[in-house]
């Protein structure tokens, strides 16, 4: 499948492994009920019902849509961190860390660039 035409800061983060800006993704603010999708190839991700305030400056969610999401370790920067990327097309979306909130305890703290938001 072609690559949908990114903007170079979705381009960075999404095939480039990059990092936006903490507190600069207009999605930190987004409340309404609907689904977060890949900004790369437009596959569902995160459902707006796990969607929580972090405080990190990243949209937060504690629970991806199944099978949306794949893993992988990230050792970059002298560190050990569980990368998340689009299971179809592989775009990186952020980092996974287990200071959630219940029911999962997990934090997919994602890049707001890398996703786009479809209200219901």
């Amino acid at each position: 499948m072609a690559d949908r035409t990114l903007t170079p800061e979705q381009h960075h983060v999404l095939r480039e492994h990059g990092t936006e800006r903490a507190g600069t993704s207009p999605l930190n603010h987004e409340k309404r009920a609907g689904t977060f999708r890949c900004a790369g190839c437009g596959e569902p991700l995160f459902s707006s019902d796990t969607k929580f305030e972090s405080g990190t400056g990243w949209p937060s969610f504690y629970a991806p849509l199944e099978q949306a999401v794949a893993t992988t370790t990230d050792t970059a920067y002298g560190m050990t961190r569980t990368e998340v990327h689009c299971a179809k097309c592989g775009g990186h979306l952020g980092h996974v860390f287990p200071d959630g909130p219940k029911p999962t305890g997990e934090r997919y703290c994602m890049n707001g660039v890398a996703l786009e938001f479809e209200p219901k």
